[in-house]
């Protein structure tokens, strides 16, 4: 129990937290009592510790978005060079959807980690919603009515 109490004092109110959380002495409930989103003094005055919401946990929606986007990544480290060796039309599409995809999955993680408020980050994956979207026939009309993307990168590795 001493060396417990002087790592606590080693590390300070904000560190030490997290030292207590991973050690055996503490038990599920006890963390999961001292993990609410309430208020705790840092450095810059009174700072809060956002955690997800409770609807959220436990979900198996969460875990199969989670398998889904390593799917897609899997799916991308084949494509590409799949698209290489045989470029054509499905390959095109495929690639418009798989990036498009991939891209839109990670920027909404980047709006759930950096945007903050309700109201900002609904008008934030709105926005990102609109963006894919727009991407999406973008790379679609580009396929339709130009090249295609692998014969285009294709181009750009000529140059």
């Amino acid at each position: 129990m001493a060396t417990l109490l002087r790592l606590g004092v080693l590390c300070g109110s904000q560190g030490g937290r997290a030292v207590f959380l991973r050690s055996l002495v503490v038990r599920p409930a006890h963390a999961s009592a001292f993990l609410q989103d309430r208020p705790f003094p840092g450095c810059c005055g009174v700072q809060h510790i956002h955690l997800s919401p409770s609807r959220h946990a436990g979900s198996k929606a969460a875990s199969l978005h989670w398998t889904g986007e390593r799917v897609v990544s899997v799916l991308l480290l084949g494509l590409l060079p799949a698209a290489y060796l045989n470029p054509c039309s499905a390959m095109d599409y495929s690639l418009a959807a798989v990036l498009t995809l991939h891209s839109h999955w990670g920027l909404g993680q980047v709006v759930t980690d950096y945007v903050h408020g309700d109201a900002p980050q609904k008008a934030a994956k709105a926005g990102l919603l609109a963006l894919s979207a727009l991407t999406f026939a973008g790379l679609c009309y580009f396929n339709y009515h130009d090249v295609g993307i692998c014969k285009a990168v294709a181009m750009l590795w000529k140059l």
